[in-house]
């Protein structure tokens, strides 16, 4: 299917493209953006994750790995080489822009961005998913966020919120800063970070008066199916919506 000509603030004239931050580090940002990418898929939509920078990596047979981007390539249909998808990667599980000093490289937003533009140049998908690393103010140097390079791709930005203590305050601040940006918020994603959460609904139902953008879905604890992270993304993916109009649109292609 293509999508292309569809008339968007979020789509391009390479399908519909958007930008995954969070309200925290491990939150679960990877596991919704790779559900995300498999509800597409599961709908008949090519695909692409892109997770250009990286710390945390491991060697394997192909070299220096991360476990987020591997995840995210497991969901690109058709498929796509990992140095596309994860270009700058790193051993230290640190901030990546201290990795990066170690490392004695320079991550610059206007290098970052040029690689995704001409990857969704070059490999067209009906949906593509850009990760950030941590929250919205993470250093990319000393004088850039990742916000930065969202802020120059000018994608929508879906916003994963891990459901733990603090989170409704975490996520409103991230949102108002989204906002002062002048980025689009295609919506959010609650993702519950244990089986039991004190008061929850009460939580959601604040986030949800609070937050006034879509929800894209509330995805339950699903830690002991995350032994295989394809098939958690899509158990996951059962949970969620598409943003940006792509979920009825994606419809006609199950109809076809």
């Amino acid at each position: 299917m293509s999508l292309q000509g569809i008339s968007s603030p979020s789509s391009t004239s390479h399908g519909i493209a958007a930008f995954v931050t969070g309200t925290d580090t491990e939150i679960g940002k990877t596991f919704i953006a790779s559900a995300l990418l498999a509800r597409a898929r599961m709908r008949g939509l090519t695909t692409q994750g892109l997770k250009p920078v990286a710390s945390d990596c491991f060697e394997n047979h192909d070299g220096l790995v991360n476990a987020d981007a591997l995840s995210l390539q497991a969901q690109c249909t058709p498929p796509v080489d990992y140095e596309a998808i994860n270009p700058w990667r790193f051993a230290p599980a640190i901030a990546p822009h201290i990795a990066a000093r170690q490392a004695g490289v320079v991550l610059e937003a206007a290098a970052i961005e040029t690689h995704i533009r001409h990857q969704m140049i070059t490999a067209s998908r009906d949906f593509t998913l850009v990760e950030g690393a941590g929250g919205w103010r993470v250093p990319l140097n000393d004088v850039e966020d990742f916000s930065d390079l969202a802020i120059q791709l000018g994608l929508p930005v879906i916003l994963v919120v891990g459901l733990r203590l603090g989170c409704i305050n975490h996520a409103r601040l991230t949102l108002e800063a989204i906002e002062r940006d002048g980025l689009e918020i295609a919506g959010y994603v609650i993702n519950h970070l244990e089986a039991d959460i004190e008061v929850s609904e009460d939580n959601m139902a604040t986030l949800s008066r609070t937050l006034r953008v879509p929800c894209l879905g509330v995805v339950p604890w699903l830690r002991d199916d995350m032994s295989d992270s394809r098939h958690a993304a899509e158990r996951a993916a059962s949970y969620l919506q598409l943003p940006c109009g792509l979920e009825s649109r994606s419809e006609h292609v199950l109809e076809d």
